[in-house]
């Protein structure tokens, strides 16, 4: 799950282009427009950006942008066939606005072409005075996430329908840090929100206890590839340089791994070419600080034993995994790390005492991994598709920010924005397992499938019904408004399946599945390549934080469509795709949340 609040904005520009399949295809789209030089671009950045800014308020009946906002862009997207996007957040009268995102979409002469945007209604709070102190609103997040207030900062908060001045406060708990969004005027806590995205729920865990079933994931054995037979290291005559060792993991045996030698018999579990990408050991503790965590070093550049009893073993999946999902994003998009910002994705291992899940956790920056309780969860949740799918939260926290709806006093999380930012993370999660091509981790549509659970896998894209510990749904009804996150997300997960692979029975290597439709219709497939092209362009150009369903709909459809022409079949697939889970534009909701 992600958190569901707007942290510290960054106002560099990251200039990207469109990839449009997966490594090794052609692009099958309309005819490109032109392809500019990384130092045409970057002049080309500050242009979009202008144009941008100059068009959202020359079209504020469309953008909602008014009088006292300002907008700083996050991320500039120039299209190889010559649209270009940016993607701001606000500020009004100098104060973050909460569900204030937008993203503003030009032309390839940069006329203005319309918006996606978060809040549909003015983010001028009625009130600009607060009633509450700064301490006072500090005092009641401390009290609502049990823990030590930061310093309360003045926001606009214009998520669920209205605008509101409010207070936002970090809090320093003992189960971690959280967020919490205190209202200026009533002292009401508007959101009280964990900053980590737990791969397993509080929900999921309270039925795994109920029904007294352990997971026990089954631990890898085995080589991989003939050619890892020893560490190696680059010609080079001065330290530190790339070396060429492996690891011994607990779930896909033996992997190679690329180090960071630092003298002739010193290796650190470093990446050096992927941006420094770094695994180290939080040695039982619960920190959201990477530094204190204790570097993985080795005199022989070989890690772990493929168990347990060595403290290297889950560090080699950790990094095996942070590393095929770095290549992953980058060989199939273009983009060059979890934010795209060319800097490393980090993970801690061994973090916490007795704690029986895996975390993305935006304070870090970075993945934690517990060691498991002990007594439902029996190891470490360094899987190669939980990796992929808690990374793929960072993609969406650095694009869409998609939060959910509300969440309960447990720490589980409702709607439908949060829904979708699970399916995302369900949707990538498999396709890094299909990029990895591992034999000892054989990609499917399934997601948790080596966890050890009775049920054999723990989601699944093509019948997410057949999920039974989470409840997860097939099809779109009003009521998923209010779905937990996990049993929701299983309606554009399942639309995401009947894109790439069609309706009915399919054997795709060693997995069958059998995909229905709300309508009993048939679907055929447009190919992984293709959907998992069009869902990618849909979040990073036309999903914001409050997109559902319906928006989801929406936001493929115009992928498909700057990807493939309007006529093409691949966008009478996707909207074949989500009729195909009930989501229409004749059901689209009156009221949207």
């Amino acid at each position: 799950m992600r958190s569901a609040h707007i942290r510290s904005v960054a106002v560099a520009v990251v200039v990207t282009t469109a990839a449009t399949g997966l490594a090794g295809t052609a692009f099958a789209g309309p005819a490109t427009g032109e392809r500019q030089s990384a130092a045409a671009l970057a002049v080309t950045a500050a242009q979009v950006v202008a144009a941008a800014r100059s068009a959202a308020f020359a079209h504020a009946a469309a953008t909602g942008v008014g009088a006292g906002d300002e907008l700083q862009p996050q991320d500039v997207m120039i299209d190889p066939e010559g649209a270009r996007h940016v993607r701001f957040v606000r500020t009004h009268q100098g104060m973050p606005v909460l569900g204030g995102d937008l993203v503003v979409h030009l032309s390839h002469r940069l006329a203005y072409t319309g918006v996606t945007r978060a809040a549909d209604h003015t983010v001028r709070p009625a009130a600009t005075e607060a009633r509450l102190t700064a301490r006072q609103a500090e005092e009641k997040a401390a009290a609502a996430a049990a823990g030590d207030a930061g310093t309360a900062r003045l926001v606009v908060d214009a998520r669920d329908g209205a605008a509101a001045l409010a207070y936002q406060v970090p809090v320093d708990g003992a189960n971690g840090s959280s967020t919490v969004v205190v209202d200026a005027l009533t002292g009401k806590v508007r959101s009280n929100t964990p900053d980590s995205d737990q791969f397993l729920s509080p929900k999921l865990l309270d039925t795994l206890r109920r029904r007294g079933e352990v997971l026990d994931p089954a631990a890898g054995t085995g080589v991989r590839t003939q050619a890892l037979t020893g560490a190696s290291v680059s010609a080079a005559t001065h330290y530190p340089a790339t070396a060429h060792g492996f690891g011994r993991s607990l779930f896909v045996g033996k992997v190679p791994l690329t180090t960071t030698q630092t003298a002739r018999k010193s290796f650190l579990l470093k990446d050096p070419t992927r941006y420094g990408t770094e695994t180290r050991d939080a040695k039982g503790r619960e920190t959201e600080s990477f530094g204190q965590g204790t570097k993985f070093t080795s005199t022989t550049d070989s890690w772990g034993n493929g168990t347990t009893t060595s403290r290297g073993s889950a560090a080699a999946d950790a990094q095996y995994g942070i590393t095929e999902t770095l290549d992953f994003y980058k060989k199939t998009f273009g983009r060059k790390g979890i934010a795209n910002n060319s800097k490393p994705a980090r993970a801690m291992v061994h973090w916490g005492n007795k704690v029986g899940n895996a975390f993305w956790d935006s304070a870090c920056g970075c993945m934690l991994y517990g060691d498991g309780d002990g007594d439902e969860i029996k190891k470490p949740l360094v899987v190669l598709d939980v990796t992929g799918h808690e990374l793929t939260h960072g993609v969406v926290d650095a694009t869409a920010k998609l939060e959910p709806t509300y969440v309960d006093n447990d720490g589980n999380q409702f709607g439908e924005p949060g829904a979708l930012n699970e399916s995302l993370a369900d949707i990538f999660g498999s396709g890094v397992e299909f990029f990895a091509d591992n034999p000892k981790n054989p990609p499917n549509y399934l997601l948790g499938e080596k966890l050890g659970l009775r049920q054999k896998f723990l989601r699944r894209l093509d019948h997410p019904s057949l999920d039974r510990l989470e409840g997860t749904v097939d099809y779109w009804s009003p009521e998923v408004a209010d779905a937990e996150v996990h049993a929701g997300s299983g309606v554009s997960s399942h639309a995401f399946y009947l894109l790439a692979e069609g309706s009915g029975r399919k054997t795709i290597g060693a997995t069958a599945y059998d995909s229905p439709t709300y309508d009993g219709s048939t679907v055929t497939g447009i190919g992984r390549t293709k959907a998992t092209a069009i869902f990618y362009r849909a979040l990073t150009r036309y999903m914001v934080s409050s997109t559902d369903f319906h928006d989801a709909r929406t936001a493929t459809l115009k992928a498909a469509a700057d990807l493939y022409g309007a006529s093409g079949v691949e966008y009478r697939t996707v909207d074949q795709a989500w009729a195909a889970v009930d989501v229409t534009e004749a059901n689209t909701p009156a009221v949207r949340r």
